[in-house]
């Protein structure tokens, strides 16, 4: 299958391929249509590099984000910035540009001239831990809307997605979101306080069986971690007809990555605003009374951007093509990151009018293998086109999870792929 947008541009490649890694690729575009990419580096290399570094993320791997600019459509990038924080997301609020991550805590920045300069960085929490990513940003009602996990339950050993909490962030877009007193948080349990793995059967969930605090060693190098959710997206379902719609307009839906071991599983919470300001998080039910925490989903497995498009009232979902999840781990290719189900080269778009059921619309992107990830993508839309950032790889990348470049991809007249 013909790629939709293989042909990209190279927005930064690492030097040092071997210890300075890409991460968490952001983009969205101005009102004078000036591009604007954000994307973290990691690893022993970077405090090598000059500019702002932020707190080591795990282990030895120093954090520091950068910002760049295209002014031709993507075809060329020039850097603008840089900041000491990671999993950093770019988004607008008025004629103002903002970037928000973590070192730790919540950490903002912004830019009054389409990011040509940028204000020194400001926290927005004291004294917390946080994890995400570059996923979406909803705005309704003159309010825009972004979730990110709080790091709740820290004890538990190595990667650590089941003692993440999914929160709610909103501010009105007229406030000055450098100030922490513009935003509201909500509430959110973790994901081991609602749930355990022996609650469950008969759907395959989980896929391996972990210890509750620890991963499990299935291979020599192939390692399962207790069973959680991370990296989440909010949506409102706009359509009257969908069964979970609200036409009071007071309830969002966070769809978040899952960790199962497995594949075609994303998870659901149903966030519901109060009169007094409040947001309260809790379980969406179906028809039958049963609890819905679990939703099918192409690529739920790894790092997911869903986009609603006004113009045709359909939800975009940019994620990994899984396409031997089933393989035995001792059959594996080598190349492969961990598990059978960590495919990371085909990026692939689909299209729905629930966020249930999701029709494939082509692949964005396929690398010729699968040391060449195309994965972790976000996207925005300009005019007729999807503007895609992805973390990417070639020969010299570490491996598919640990890649040097970060690429810019677009999709023109993506609405014609609806049918």
């Amino acid at each position: 299958m013909q790629a939709l947008a293989e042909n990209f541009a190279v927005v930064y490649r690492s030097q040092r391929p071997s210890d300075i890694y890409c991460y968490t690729p952001g983009i969205v575009a101005t009102a004078h249509r000036r591009l604007i990419a954000t994307f973290d580096l990691g690893g022993d290399g970077v405090k090598d590099m000059p500019g702002p570094k932020g707190a080591r993320a795990s282990g030895t791997r120093f954090g520091m984000g950068k910002i760049d600019v295209s002014d031709d459509n993507g075809r060329s990038w020039s850097e603008r910035g840089a900041f000491p924080f990671w999993h950093a997301r770019p988004f607008l609020a008025g004629d103002r540009l903002y970037v928000l991550g973590h070192a730790g805590d919540l950490m903002i920045i912004s830019s009054d001239d389409e990011g040509e300069t940028w204000s020194d960085p400001v926290p927005l929490t004291t004294g917390m831990k946080w994890h995400g990513s570059s996923c979406n940003v909803h705005y309704a009602n003159g309010h825009l809307y972004l979730a990110l996990d709080e790091r709740r339950d820290l004890a538990i050993e190595g990667w650590n997605t089941a003692g993440l909490a999914p929160r709610v962030l909103r501010a009105a877009v007229d406030s000055d979101l450098l100030d922490a007193r513009s935003w509201a948080i909500s509430d959110a349990k973790a994901f081991n306080e609602i749930i355990s793995p022996d609650d469950l059967d008969l759907f395959g969930v989980p896929f391996y069986k972990t210890p509750s605090r620890a991963p499990a060693s299935l291979e020599s190098g192939r390692i399962c971690a207790p069973m959680g959710w991370l990296e989440p997206n909010v949506v409102r379902f706009e359509d009257p007809a969908h069964i979970w719609h609200d036409p009071g307009q007071s309830t969002l839906h966070l769809l978040l990555r899952t960790n199962t071991g497995g594949t075609g599983y994303a998870a659901l919470i149903k966030v519901l605003e109060q009169d007094d300001g409040r947001m309260i998080s809790t379980f969406e039910t179906v028809p039958s009374g049963k609890r819905a925490l679990f939703i099918p989903l192409p690529g739920g497995h790894l790092k997911f951007f869903i986009l609603y498009d006004q113009a045709s009232r359909l939800y975009w979902l940019l994620s990994s093509q899984a396409t031997d999840s089933m393989t035995r781990i001792t059959h594996m290719p080598s190349v492969r990151y961990n598990l059978p189900n960590n495919e990371r080269h085909r990026l692939q778009l689909h299209f729905s009018k629930n966020c249930v059921d999701w029709c494939f619309a082509g692949l964005v992107a396929a690398g010729t293998t699968e040391r060449h990830a195309r994965n972790y993508a976000s996207m925005a839309i300009d005019g007729d086109d999807l503007l895609i950032l992805c973390r990417a790889g070639d020969e010299l990348a570490s491996d598919p999870q640990y890649t040097n470049l970060i690429t810019f991809h677009r999709v023109k007249d993506f609405r014609a792929l609806a049918y």
